[in-house]
């Protein structure tokens, strides 16, 4: 977070529109992907540069492309000349710490919505924003990295003949939402097993170390609800949206859509009181534990209170001579074995109390 405003700073000053990259650069390079179809054709050029996508503003067939690096300010802008994109809207393209929005224009349809991950290790949630541009006849995509939970899509659309059913940019469009909102769930599920994990661990072993796991799953919750919240009123208003670029026919999508995004956020908030379960249950198994051991203690200290007492009294100066009254157990024959009865006697009598009693 303090990196992030660091970065902000840049902007400081600058013209409204200026594009400033604010985040760090996750890819190689500046590439650009393609798939352009229709009902019974499918290609797939690998343009080597911006000017090359100009064909596809206007085509009569359906065109996604997707831009991955967005470090590369000169392409973005080149790229935004060529489709109309303003300023402002390529602003909050390369603008990465970015909340989900929907914006609406003439030429096309805005929406930044984040792309969920996890790390190789599976302990970490590596979040990407995606920004997606719904136009008449194309649908752009601008990442941050190489690699995507897209490919689903991009199988479909090949294997998928005749593809009535991707007819329509609309509909491209909310397969890629509704594809990177299902991906939730696979986080979701991930971060949930290691929450029962922990559970079972915490009930076996509640160390300090236990303790910085539940903390470092709560603050992934925090950032996943910042990231995911905000696209309910996203997907709400892209359903309401009165535009020509959004059919009928892709509404009943876009409510399922809706839908699937209302259980995310509930799963999230569900986590997140099973984390702070887990943390209570932390706290109590750490009390229970002191209060076992306190407890034997206690047990201990009380059972050698009457002992010490004994000894207390044999150990201190007596002179039988003098008085009769002066301890005349000390010139008993057996007063030492006797004194070492009595002391088993007691203390053995104490652990039968307390057991009686349920305290041990």
């Amino acid at each position: 977070m303090v990196t992030r405003i660091k970065r902000a700073k840049r902007r400081i000053g600058l013209r409204p529109g200026t594009l400033v990259y604010l985040g760090e650069p996750k890819a190689e390079k500046f590439t650009i992907s393609v798939m352009d179809y229709n009902e019974t054709e499918l290609t797939e050029p690998s343009p080597a540069s911006v000017a090359e996508c100009i064909p596809f503003i206007d085509a009569a067939t359906v065109t996604w492309i997707n831009v991955t690096g967005l470090h590369d300010v000169g392409a973005i802008s080149e790229l935004g000349k060529h489709f109309n994109i303003h300023d402002l809207v390529l602003e909050d393209i390369i603008n990465t710490g970015h909340r989900p929005k929907l914006e609406e224009s003439e030429d096309h349809i805005f929406v930044i919505v984040k792309m969920l991950t996890m790390d190789t290790d599976g302990e970490e949630v590596q979040s990407e924003q995606v920004s997606l541009l719904i136009g008449k006849s194309y649908v752009i995509t601008f990442q941050e990295r190489e690699g995507d939970v897209l490919d689903p899509i991009r199988d479909r659309i090949r294997k998928t003949k005749p593809r009535v059913r991707f007819m329509g940019t609309d509909y491209l469009g909310y397969a890629v939402l509704d594809t990177i909102v299902d991906h939730y769930f696979v986080v979701l599920e991930t971060l949930s097993e290691r929450i029962e994990f922990l559970e079972d661990e915490l009930v076996q072993d509640p160390t300090p170390e236990k303790l910085e796991g539940i903390y470092a799953l709560k603050r992934q919750l925090i950032s996943l609800r910042k990231q995911i919240w905000p696209l309910r009123e996203v997907i709400g208003a892209l359903d309401r949206l009165e535009s020509p670029l959004i059919r009928s026919s892709t509404s009943p999508y876009l409510r399922d859509l809706y839908e699937h995004v209302i259980q995310v956020i509930d799963t999230v908030e569900t986590l997140r009181d099973m984390v702070s379960g887990l943390i209570d249950m932390y706290m109590s198994s750490v009390s229970n534990r002191m209060n076992e051991v306190m407890k034997i203690l206690t047990i201990i200290a009380t059972i050698f209170i009457p002992l010490g007492f004994l000894a207390g009294v044999y150990g201190m100066n007596f002179n039988t001579e003098s008085s009769p009254f002066n301890l005349p157990e000390l010139g008993l024959r057996y007063g030492y074995p006797l004194f070492w009865i009595a002391v088993l006697l007691i203390g053995g009598g104490l652990l039968w109390f307390f057991r009686r009693k349920r305290w041990l």
